[in-house]
C-alpha cells in the first residue's frame, strides 16, 4: 500500500520540502529520486528493481542510439528499446488477459499468473518510450546523467498516475530550473485545489456509484441516468484532481508539466472532448503512433485503418479488459461519423444540440468504462432505456437524489471553467486583486483544514487512474 493521505500530507511531503530546498542545486535531482524511490518502494517494494531497470533500459538505449546516430544500428537501438518496454508493460500487465482468451477459445486450462500490476507502469513505460523515440528523431538530446534520467522517470509527483510528462517538456529543467515563493505558492495553490477535487467531490460520487447505486435493489431509469452522471463527473474530478496535484508540486520543485484537462464537458464534439480530456495521454498516441502511421494524410481506407489502431490501443492502455477495448473502438466509431457525416449535420443547427450529443455519448461512454465485464455494460445500458421493464422512478431515487443533490450541482458547476473565468476576472481588477491575493491563502488553508478532517474520518481511498 502507498503512503495513507495523512502520512504523505503531513510526513513524506514536508520532509521532501525541507531536504529539496536545503541542499545546493546539484543536489535537488538526486534528493528528488531518493524521494520518489523511497515513496515507491514503500508501496511496492520488489516492482521498485523493475522501475529503476526500465530506467536503466532507457538511459543505455539512448546512449547508444545517440552514439551510433545516422546508422542503421541507430534504429536497431530504438527499436530494441520499445519492444524491451512494450515487452515488460505487456507481461505485467496483459498476461493474464491473454491467457484467459485463449482458454475461453480454444477451451484449454492454461493457469493464470496472478501477477500485480505495478502501480503506473503505464505512465513510466509511454515517458520512457518518448525519451528514445525523440532522441532518435532528433527532438532531444540525449541524457548522459543517470541521475537526471532516472529522476525524470521516477518522479513521485507524477509517477503513478500521470499526467504523461514527455522528456522534451522537463528537458531543460531538469539541468537547470528557477525556484521562487510566487511559484511556491501558485503550486501548492494549486496542489490543495486538487485535492479538494479528489477528496471532496470525486470522492463523495464515488461513494455514491460504489455504495449507493451498486447495492441498490430499488433501481430505476432515473437511477441508472443518476449513476452515469455521477460516475462521468467522479473519473474526472478524481483524475483532473490528481493531474492539478502532480502540476502543482511539479511547479514547487521548478518543473512546468502540461495541462492535462481543459473542461471537456463543455464539448461540441467527440473530437473536441479528446482535445480537452486526458491531453498528455491523446498527445502522445497522436505524435508516436497515429502520425507515423500516415495521420489523416492518407486515402480514406487507410485512415479509417489508423483511427481504429489508435483508440482499441488508447482503450487498451487503460486496462486488460474487453470493456477498455469496446470503450476505445465506441469512440473511434464516433470520431468517423463525425468526420464524415455528423460534423456537417450539427454545423448547421443551434450548438446546444451538439452539446446535449456529446455528453449522451460520454456518459454511456463511461458506464462502458466502469463496468465489470461486458455483460454488466449491457445492462447498465439497458438499464438507462428501461430494459427489464424498469420503472421511470423509484423511492431510492429520490432519497439518493435528495442526499447528493448539492454534490452533483457543485461537481456540475465544477466541471465548467465559470469559476476560473470570475476567478481570473477579478485577478485583472486592480482594485478587487488585493483582496483576491490575501482570500486565496485563507481559502486554501480552510480547505486543508476540512480535507485534514476528512482523511480522519475516512478511508484509504486511492485515485482511480492508480490501476491503470
Amino acid at each position: 500500500m502507498l503512503f495513507s493521505s495523512i502520512s504523505f500530507l503531513y510526513y513524506f511531503l514536508p520532509i521532501v520540502l525541507l531536504l529539496y530546498f536545503a541542499v545546493p542545486f546539484r543536489f535537488k535531482n538526486l534528493v528528488l529520486l531518493i524521494s520518489s524511490l523511497f515513496f515507491y518502494f514503500y508501496g511496492e517494494p520488489i516492482y521498485t528493481l523493475l522501475m529503476l531497470g526500465t530506467s536503466l533500459s532507457s538511459y543505455i538505449h539512448g546512449l547508444l542510439i545517440h552514439k551510433f546516430k545516422g546508422t542503421v544500428w541507430s534504429k536497431v537501438f530504438l527499436w530494441s528499446s520499445v519492444v524491451t518496454s512494450l515487452a515488460v508493460l505487456g507481461f505485467f500487465k496483459y498476461s493474464d488477459f491473454f491467457i484467459k482468451n485463449v482458454n475461453n477459445i480454444f477451451n484449454s486450462e492454461f493457469a493464470l499468473l496472478g501477477l500485480a500490476l505495478p502501480i503506473g507502469i503505464s505512465f513510466y513505460t509511454f515517458q520512457t518510450l518518448s525519451y528514445t523515440i525523440d532522441v532518435y528523431r532528433g527532438e532531444a538530446e540525449v541524457q548522459k546523467s543517470f541521475i537526471r534520467l532516472a529522476t525524470y522517470v521516477s518522479l513521485f509527483p507524477q509517477l503513478i498516475a500521470g499526467p504523461i510528462v514527455r522528456y522534451t517538456t522537463v528537458e531543460a529543467e531538469l539541468s537547470k530550473r528557477t525556484h521562487s515563493f510566487e511559484n511556491f505558492a501558485d503550486g501548492a495553490t494549486r496542489f490543495v485545489i486538487g485535492l479538494a477535487k479528489k477528496v471532496l467531490i470525486a470522492n463523495a460520487l464515488g461513494d455514491f456509484c460504489t455504495n449507493c447505486f451498486r447495492v441498490s435493489d430499488d433501481k430505476s431509469i432515473a437511477f441508472y441516468w443518476l449513476y452515469a452522471i455521477a460516475f462521468s463527473l467522479h473519473i474526472y474530478f478524481d483524475f483532473s484532481g490528481y493531474s492539478d496535484m502532480a502540476i502543482g508540486l511539479g511547479r514547487i520543485f521548478g518543473f512546468r508539466f502540461l495541462e492535462n484537462f481543459n473542461y471537456p464537458f463543455i464539448s461540441k464534439s467527440v473530437a473536441e472532448f479528446w482535445r480537452r480530456w486526458h491531453m498528455s495521454l491523446g498527445s502522445w498516441f497522436r505524435d508516436y503512433v497515429y502520425i507515423p502511421l500516415g495521420g489523416n494524410r492518407v486515402s480514406k481506407w487507410r485512415w479509417l485503418f489508423n483511427t481504429l489502431v489508435v483508440w482499441f490501443l488508447t482503450g487498451f492502455w487503460h486496462g486488460a479488459d474487453w470493456t477498455f477495448i469496446v470503450w476505445g473502438l465506441y469512440f473511434a466509431l464516433f470520431l468517423m461519423l463525425e468526420k464524415f457525416f455528423l460534423k456537417k449535420f450539427f454545423d448547421k443547427i443551434p450548438r446546444v444540440f451538439s452539446h446535449i450529443y456529446v455528453l449522451f455519448l460520454i456518459l454511456i461512454s463511461f458506464v462502458i468504462f466502469n463496468a465489470n465485464g461486458m455483460s454488466e455494460a449491457i445492462s447498465d445500458i439497458g438499464g438507462m432505456f428501461g430494459a427489464g421493464g424498469l420503472p421511470l422512478w423509484s423511492k431510492e431515487t429520490g432519497y439518493y437524489l435528495a442526499s447528493y443533490g448539492l454534490l452533483f450541482v457543485i461537481a456540475l458547476f465544477g466541471a465548467t471553467p465559470v469559476m476560473k473565468t470570475v476567478v481570473l476576472k477579478l485577478r485583472e481588477n486592480e482594485k478587487v486583486r488585493p483582496v483576491i491575493h490575501v482570500l486565496e491563502p485563507i481559502v486554501c488553508v480552510v480547505l486543508l483544514i476540512v480535507i485534514t478532517a476528512c482523511f480522519v474520518n475516512g478511508s484509504f481511498n486511492p485515485f482511480l487512474y492508480f490501476r491503470f
